[in-house]
């Protein structure tokens, strides 16, 4: 059950169990993919991570984050493949 503050305990990752800080991919990561990205976006809206630390924890912009949101909304883990990209924002 997640909690509404930054410092969540735990919230509900995108498979649908309970995620920590402690399984969020490390910072530094040079290859995401869609699991990752996944993950961050639950974080973010969890409240397991501000947007701002998540952009600053793994050198993201806000409109990179925004646009992983985006795409998690209209087409689930899929829309989050860089494959895939070019197809979902067309």
């Amino acid at each position: 059950m997640a909690q509404q503050n930054a410092r969540t305990l735990s919230v509900k990752g995108p498979d649908g169990q309970p995620m920590t800080r402690e399984d969020l991919p490390p910072p530094g990561i040079s290859r995401w993919v869609t699991r990752r990205k996944a993950e961050v976006v639950a974080a973010v809206r969890g409240g397991l991570l501000t947007k701002s630390e998540a952009c600053e924890r793994y050198a993201l912009t806000e409109e990179e984050l925004n646009g992983w949101s985006k795409l998690y909304d209209r087409h689930g883990a899929k829309g989050l493949r860089t494959t895939r990209l070019q197809q979902y924002r067309a």
